[in-house]
Order: structure tokens, then sequence, then C-alpha cells
């Protein structure tokens, strides 16, 4: 492995970041059904997709899903697929963290959104679980959530942070 190719590389921090991130799609499981089921629940699916600054020589681009629950303020998860023309693929696992800007009661229009997890890097053709390459990312968006029929929605996000440096997702989902 080259530096220029894998500037992230820690093997020690991989089986951390393996059990963090199965640790936090465990208690998503366990936690997420029971919001979903709630009398005044705002449970939510969505796949996108996504562009980010994860390659040296430009965008690397893939798809996402998210899941998530709450109505004013939603917590969920999203994971995220990239690849780019270097031959690396990203792997992001994150816990995500909304803030919608208009009230407490709110589940569309203008939100912050904090996401935070683990990024596993690997060689296009060679994924392994636990990857051999990973690190925390970290960043923070500003999206709009329009709401069609009060159930459909489109979501464009914008995001900042770190690893990546910026990315944009458009996605598409049901609100139940």
């Amino acid at each position: 492995m080259s530096n220029r190719t894998f500037l992230y590389y820690n093997k020690n921090m991989c089986k951390p970041l393996f059990v963090f991130t199965f640790a936090l799609m465990l208690a998503f499981i366990i936690f997420a059904p029971a919001a979903a089921f709630s009398q005044e629940s705002d449970f939510w699916i969505c796949v996108g997709g996504d562009i980010s600054m994860y390659s040296y020589m430009g965008l690397a681009y893939g798809g996402s899903f998210a899941i998530g629950y709450g109505s004013g303020s939603s917590f969920g998860l999203k994971v995220a697929y990239f690849f780019n023309q270097e031959g690396i693929d990203t792997l992001e696992i994150c816990l995500l963290l909304r803030f919608y800007l208009q009230g407490k009661n709110a589940y569309s229009g203008p939100f912050l959104q904090f996401l935070g997890g683990p990024s596993l890097y690997n060689r296009t053709g060679s994924f392994a679980i636990p990857s051999n390459v990973g690190m925390i990312s970290a960043g923070l968006g500003f999206g709009w959530r329009f709401l069609f029929a009060n159930r459909w929605f489109v979501e464009p996000v914008i995001r900042a942070g770190y690893p990546y440096i910026f990315g944009a997702t458009v996605s598409a989902g049901v609100r139940f």
C-alpha cells in the first residue's frame, strides 16, 4: 500500500470501527421498530444519489440508504457506498441527528443534520469486513425536505466535514 493511495491507513483503528458499526446497527434495529409503531411516529426511509470528495483526482460517486425517526428532530442511520477513478471504494455507516428549523413538530422544510460514524476503505473488487483501512467520519449538513401528498418526499442536502471535505445528496423516500 502506498501512502498516496491510503493516506488514512491505521490498522489498529479497524477492529474498533467494526465493533462500533456493529453496535450502532444493532441499537438501531432494536429501537427503530418500537419508534415506528408508537402513536405519534414519523418514521421515514429514503434512498439517494451521493457525491463526495473522497478522491484525490475528483469526486467519488455512489448511493445511499437512510432510515430515521422523529419530528422536530430526527435520529437515524445512513449507509452510503462511494467509488472513484482511483479504484478505492468507501463505505460510510453514519448515525444521523437532524433538527428541523420550523419547530418541534416539523417533519418537512429546512433542516440541519449531523452525520458521524466510521468510513471504511477498500480497493475495488476486494471488499473485506472488517476493512483493512478506516477512520471516523463526521460532518454537518444543510438540507430541505419537500413533502408531496403528506407521505412522499425529496431531499437535497449539502454537507461539509472530515475526511470528505464536502458532499451532496439528493434522496427520495416515504414517511409513515
